[in-house]
């Protein structure tokens, strides 16, 4: 099953990167269009985005690699299978490269491999030691704590206005908000299938706490999803869209295993030098985002 589900996960990030890139396309002609200049997109600019024949496409290629993803998730722990997105990175870097024909310097080709290797060694000391436990009330409780945070700081820079925000802003609050709808996704797919939810609604024998619970946890991954998805449009007018994936697919999957090894314990039997080790491939990826941030042509063209 773990074989299957990394192959899922690796045909979702190719979906993803081709899905991003269209989006990217279809926000920067509005941009150039109605934006003057500013690195936000409004409601009201939204609204003509999404009418985009370009940008209906990558949304429809989008959707197609969160099936794979959510069908990946359904079949191998979430350490496991969310790093693997990593690898739209460098295919979103080449794709847009070769669109925009600008050539990627040395220190962002050091920035994607950094990211792309981190996660990679994660993916690796993870299928060697990922589990599946139960997801218990009480560990469902924590996550749906820390993302009422998470949902609560992002809305109000929703509110404040995203003009006041620099582009990595976006690109973070994408990737933790996207990291803890993976995770969700993850607790309703295990709960409902895995521990008896779906039998116990088909059954009418409702468990009053336990599946109130998974169905806040249900309202919480919609919000968190929305809110995600106002963050990354966003971000595409802010930067180019390896920029945008390396955010998503390195911030995402590090929130998300964050939340697997500590809440999920899906990683419980891990050895001190595989938690080592993946603090390390960990710390490698986010240097390699950061990096890309600050070095990317298209950014530093900008300047």
């Amino acid at each position: 099953m773990k074989i299957l589900a990394i192959c899922l996960a690796l045909l979702s990030a190719v979906a993803l990167a081709v899905g991003t890139q269209l989006q990217n396309g279809a926000v920067d002609l509005q941009k150039k269009a109605a934006l003057s200049g500013r690195s936000h997109l409004t409601l009201k600019q939204f609204r003509k985005v999404a009418r985009h024949p370009r940008w209906v496409s990558g949304l429809a290629v989008s959707g197609f690699a969160l099936i794979l993803q959510f069908s990946a998730l359904s079949l191998a722990p979430l350490i496991l299978v969310q790093p693997i997105g990593s690898i739209a990175l460098v295919i979103t870097s080449v794709m847009n490269a070769r669109i925009t024909k600008t050539k990627l310097n040395r220190e962002s080709m050091l920035a994607i491999g950094m990211s792309t290797i981190g996660l990679g060694a994660f993916v690796v000391m993870a299928h060697q030691v990922s589990v599946e436990p139960n997801i218990d009330d009480t560990a469902l409780i924590d996550i749906l704590l820390m993302v009422a945070v998470l949902i609560g700081v992002f809305a109000f820079i929703f509110f404040k206005g995203s003009n006041r925000f620099n582009p990595l802003t976006f690109i973070i609050g994408a990737g933790a908000l996207y990291g803890f709808v993976a995770t969700l996704t993850k607790v309703v797919i295990k709960r409902a299938f895995s521990q008896g939810g779906l039998d116990r609604i088909i059954g009418l024998r409702f468990e009053p706490f336990t599946d109130t619970l998974t169905i806040v946890a249900i309202a919480a991954l919609i919000t968190a999803a929305l809110l995600g998805g106002w963050f990354v449009q966003n971000a595409y007018t802010s930067g180019p869209p390896d920029l945008v994936i390396a955010g998503l697919t390195v911030i995402d999957p590090l929130v998300a295993v964050s939340i697997g090894v500590v809440l999920l314990q899906e990683a419980m039997d891990a050895p001190l030098p595989i938690i080592l080790g993946f603090g390390a491939s960990g710390a490698i990826a986010v240097t390699g985002v950061f990096l890309l941030s600050k070095y990317h042509p298209e950014l530093l063209g900008k300047a």
